[in-house]
Order: structure tokens, then sequence, then C-alpha cells
């Protein structure tokens, strides 16, 4: 059995997002919620069968993935899955904040831009209230789904894939057509920055034994070849990363980012692109680590060429 797609608009900048059903007849299973705007509200309501809903299973906990669970909790007999390491978030919010801020102001940021940022993560809009009751994806779902649970940190920290029979789907790691950077988190098990450059290398390992089966995405096109997508993503890093080396240098992040690109003044983008620089950095400490993995997957012929004008040009 493939998952039905919904597709949900959202006003957010990445445009419609996907929800996938599973229905085994008594049980409905919804795996992502969509965003928690009225219309999208209204969108499950006339699309699903509230009344048979049993299984809400969430990719990460990012608003337009999971802004409506703690709803469904209150309107149906369903059970909300979520990935450890956002329930961990959420339950050391005020921690987690703290340990961020700390690395963004040792990356040169001043504190008016830490309070952009503090207003920005705090708000209800952009973090809707999980619901009362959760377990959790990777250790308590069903066995009787037969859905297999797959971590891949790498649009963030959270990122799970869930996989069955012929089927995989990915939320926002494997989309067609789209760059981005892991986001910049904080390591709550560790009190640390979150190392999402090595954990996106471990992930892309992962994503090949995906080869086999329909990537069901969370936005945009459906994708036609996880290689292809791994590809695509890797060539517009090995490409950026390229354009941006000589301005690196012994520069602070924020002093590449007020350089590069001094119109950049919302605190969401500016996150973001201390996001993508910061992961760019760890892979220029560490090359081998992405060299190892694509050869492990038998993708480091298509990016060599690339991969080895950028590790040269340090």
């Amino acid at each position: 059995m493939i998952p039905s797609q919904h597709t949900v608009e959202t006003p957010y900048m990445v445009g419609p997002v996907h929800c996938y059903t599973l229905d085994y007849g008594e049980e409905l299973v919804l795996i992502d919620t969509g965003p928690p705007t009225e219309a999208g509200r209204t969108f499950l309501e006339d699309h699903l069968d509230l009344s048979r809903l049993r299984h809400v299973i969430v990719t990460h906990c990012h608003i337009d993935h999971y802004g409506q669970a703690a709803w469904l909790a209150q309107v149906s007999d369903a059970k909300i899955y979520l990935p450890r390491l956002d329930i961990l978030k959420n339950e050391q919010h005020d921690r987690r904040l703290s340990i961020m801020f700390t690395l963004i102001a040792d990356l040169g940021f001043d504190d008016a831009y830490l309070e952009l940022l503090r207003e920005l993560f705090t708000k209800s809009s952009l973090m809707p209230l999980l619901p009362d009751r959760y377990l959790v994806a990777e250790k308590e779902l069903p066995p009787h789904l037969g859905i297999e649970v797959i971590g891949c940190p790498g649009h963030s920290q959270s990122d799970l894939v869930y996989s069955g029979n012929g089927w995989a789907v990915t939320g926002d790691i494997l989309l067609r057509g789209v760059f981005q950077s892991p986001l910049l988190d904080a390591d709550l098990e560790t009190g640390c920055r979150f190392r999402n450059y090595r954990a996106y290398c471990a992930s892309i390992v992962k994503l090949a034994g995906l080869r086999s089966k329909k990537i069901l995405p969370g936005h945009r096109q459906h994708v036609e070849s996880v290689d292809q997508t791994i590809i695509f993503y890797l060539t517009k890093l090995l490409h950026r990363i390229s354009y941006l080396l000589p301005h690196l240098g012994n520069n602070s992040v924020a002093e590449v980012i007020s350089g590069l690109f001094p119109s950049m003044k919302d605190p969401f983008h500016i996150y973001l692109k201390i996001s993508e620089i910061v992961f760019m950095k760890d892979f220029l400490a560490q090359p081998a680590l992405l060299l190892s993995s694509l050869k492990e997957i038998d993708l480091y012929e298509p990016l060599a060429d690339r991969f080895f004008q950028v590790v040269e040009k340090q």
C-alpha cells in the first residue's frame, strides 16, 4: 500500500506542503499535518475521516509539518508520534535557546540581533504548542503498521524518514530542485553545537538505501531519483563553498554575511545563512567525511572534479 498524498496550502515561503495517509480500514494513519491555519484545518476536516484517525506521525517539528498536531489530538482519538529530539527541544526550550544564542554570539553577532532572534523563536505563530500527550516515534510506533523509522538528520537534527513496503516519506530531507543547508542548532545531549555536517554525511548513506522505493517528499514535485537529488544538493553546496571561500579567511560569520549580503535584514533569513556558512566551514575542516560517504554509496565520481577543486582552493 502506497500512502495517499494530500497537498495543503501554507502561508510560508516554502509553499504547499504534502501530508500522507495510510488507510488500514479501522485505523487511519496521517504522516505530517500541515500548518496551523484555518484553511489547513478545514482541509483536514474535508479530506480525512477524523473519526477513524488513530495515528498522527510527524517527520520533524517545523510549523508546516506538525502545526495541526495539538488540534488533531483534541478532535480525534489519534495518538501523536513525534521525533525524540523534537520532544527534547520542547522540554528544554529555554536551555536550547541559551546554547544557540551563545553559539551565534561567538560567530560575531551582537545583542540586538540575538534579541530579534529570541523574539522570533518564542513566537507561538512560529512554534505552535505540542499536544499535551505524545509518544516517541522512534520507540513507540506500533509494529503492526509496518512502518520503519529512520533517523536522517539533514534539514534539521530531528528529521525522520518513515519507510514502508516500496515507499518512503522523507519530509524535507529529499526535495527536488531545492538546496538547503542543515540548520544550526544546539545538541541538548552534549550541551554543545549539533554537528550537522557529520550527521548529514551519515544520513546520505541511509538515504541511498531508499533507492528502490517511491519517494514521497514534503514539498514540490515527486522525487524521481535519490541519487540525482543528493548530487543536486551537493553540487549546489560545493558551488556555494567555492564562491564563499575567498571571503571566509579570518572573518567572522557575521562579517561574511554583512559584507556579502548587506541587504539581508530579516533575522530568520540571516539565521538560515548562518547555518549555511557554519555547515560549509565544517566541510572545509573535514572534507574526508563527505568523501567517505560518497564513495560508500558510489556517488563520488559525478562530484569528483568539483569536490577536488574546492578542497584544493583552501
